[in-house]
């Protein structure tokens, strides 16, 4: 369906599964998890934030930018050491960027902003998420984390896909899970 004719329906759903009155209904749903996925093709992403702008108040939901903060997270060591390791480890990013080690990665940021919403009682959305592609950090890796599965409120994720028989197709073309949430379609 066209964006025009879509998104009041969809807001109206996300506002719906995300209500506290049907916490147990999101939680059966999305097999024990806490998130929802908020989906829409990655062309129009730009018009969903626009919307997500005026329909999602701030004084209730804390927008998390992935693409701010994957900056922020090169900026730690700087861009020639961050450029050194990502040539160096290429082939398994996840060591980069959601590794089990103190020095904070990406994945420490992420979870650092969804905590940060919890204690000011808002509800965190990820936006710009198509700036996890390439790192090795799936939406299942935040869906699953007990820092999110613990939230008072569920985790919001706008997630640009195409679905395609039921399956979900990260920016249009890598295959997405759809475990531990609810799906906004």
């Amino acid at each position: 369906m066209a964006f025009l004719d879509d998104y009041k329906a969809k807001f109206h759903n996300l506002k719906v599964s995300a209500d506290f009155k049907n916490r147990n209904q999101l939680r059966r749903e999305a097999n024990g998890g806490n998130s929802i996925l908020f989906t829409y093709p990655p062309d129009e992403e730009k018009l969903y934030l626009q919307k997500a702008q005026e329909y999602l108040p701030t004084s209730q939901y804390k927008f998390i930018d992935i693409a701010k903060l994957f900056v922020e997270f090169i900026d730690i060591d700087g861009w020639n050491d961050f450029k050194e390791y990502y040539e160096d480890f290429s082939l398994t990013p996840h060591i980069i960027f959601n590794s089990d080690d103190d020095a904070i990665d990406l994945m420490d940021l992420i979870i650092r902003e969804i905590s940060e919403a919890e204690e000011a009682g808002l509800m965190p959305i990820l936006i710009r998420t198509g700036a996890l592609y390439g790192t090795g950090i799936e939406n299942v890796n935040i869906m699953e984390h007990s820092s999110v599965m613990e939230l008072k409120q569920p985790l919001i994720i706008f997630y640009p896909v195409k679905i395609e028989n039921e399956n979900l197709l990260f920016l249009n073309f890598k295959q997405a899970s759809k475990y531990r949430c609810t799906i906004i379609d």
